[in-house]
């Protein structure tokens, strides 16, 4: 009983071993080309997925202010450059 809490606690780094055991034993998933599309997944996804993540830890009060503000200016910016093009 005290592995299972102690692996429940954990379960982030027994992930991570398990990923890395997997990737010892089938390399051929995760290469260029593969099923896994490297290439493609890490370049985009996982970026992508890291910014969301993070926006999502934002306090509202931040949020509120800051990214009304920011995304005024952006637009603003934005309508007025692509008027004239």
């Amino acid at each position: 009983m005290r592995l299972l809490e102690r692996m429940r606690k954990e379960w982030f780094m027994v992930g991570i071993v398990l990923a890395i055991a997997g990737a010892k034993l089938e390399p051929s998933i995760g290469v260029n080309g593969g099923p896994l599309k490297p290439e493609i997944t890490v370049s985009y996804i996982a970026v992508a997925t890291i910014f969301f993540n993070s926006g999502l830890s934002l306090k509202t009060e931040f949020t509120d202010s800051r990214l009304h503000a920011s995304s005024c200016v952006f637009c603003s910016d934005f309508n007025q450059g692509s008027w004239w093009k």
